[in-house]
């Protein structure tokens, strides 16, 4: 069962295959995960619901501790790729994320200028107005879309509260295409529930979607570390290279990390 946690408020650098060298940034508490989604491949493990106040490292200290990774590393002349928002949840859930991207922004700027930042995030709360501006200034606004269907997407995302597929979708169409879509496919099962991304059908709707959306990359992956859901596996090269080509005849450029 998945459980890794990063313990740090930045944590890396770790060589990434679509990132490069990429240091992390946890906004999110340590020791707990903190999310709007339960994914069943999670590799933070489940959701818990909380026992005591979450505690939030303050914007304050995430300034500092960057700016002091960021001073070390180019001291050692060490470069880095990416600045990557990613750790134990859903950064946009911090409620000082816009400013936080604004130090980032002023601090690569100063240390390492080549480098792009990075947000991993699963568009559950861009319906904020503030939060889009803050990903439209990013590099690379990577956000998860992970099914074609609303039965699908409630099996493997397991969203908190009502969110429906078709919101989350109406959110991604607010950033006219300054977006990367990434969607991570897995079979097998949920509570006895079948559960598979990969069929024909599923796949089909996916796409209809990305058509709404229009974004300029679709990252394909499948599941790669130990997932809370033991009964779901690793979906082979094979089926995710045939559904990047069904992607790439619909017009979007294609990256598949098997």
């Amino acid at each position: 069962m998945g459980g890794f946690l990063f313990d740090d408020i930045i944590f890396g650098p770790v060589k990434s295959r679509r990132l490069g060298v990429s240091l992390g940034v946890n906004l999110l508490p340590t020791d707990y995960k903190f999310c709007t989604f339960d994914c069943i491949y999670c590799e933070c493990g489940w959701s818990q619901k909380a026992t005591k106040k979450i505690k939030l490292p303050t914007r304050g200290e995430i300034y500092n501790r960057l700016q002091s990774v960021l001073i070390q590393r180019k001291n050692d002349s060490q470069p880095i790729d990416s600045i990557t928002f990613a750790g134990n949840g859903e950064p946009t859930l911090h409620p000082d994320f816009v400013g936080i991207i604004d130090d980032t922004i002023q601090l690569r700027n100063t240390y390492f200028p080549n480098a792009v930042i990075t947000v991993l995030s699963n568009a559950s709360l861009i319906h904020n107005q503030k939060i889009i501006g803050a990903l439209l200034k990013v590099d690379k606004n990577i956000l998860k879309l992970d099914a074609g269907s609303e039965g699908t997407f409630q099996k493997i995302n397991q969203p908190n509260g009502n969110l429906k597929l078709a919101q989350v979708v109406d959110y991604l169409k607010k950033f006219n295409g300054k977006l990367i879509v990434q969607a991570l496919f897995v079979q097998g099962f949920n509570q006895h529930s079948g559960i598979d991304n990969t069929s024909s059908s599923e796949v089909e709707a996916w796409i209809e979607l990305l058509k709404e959306v229009k974004p300029q990359c679709v990252m394909l992956y499948p599941i790669e570390r130990e997932t809370p859901e033991n009964s779901i596996r690793k979906v082979d090269a094979l089926t995710l290279n045939k559904i990047a080509e069904q992607v790439e005849k619909a017009g979007f450029k294609t990256e598949v990390f098997s």
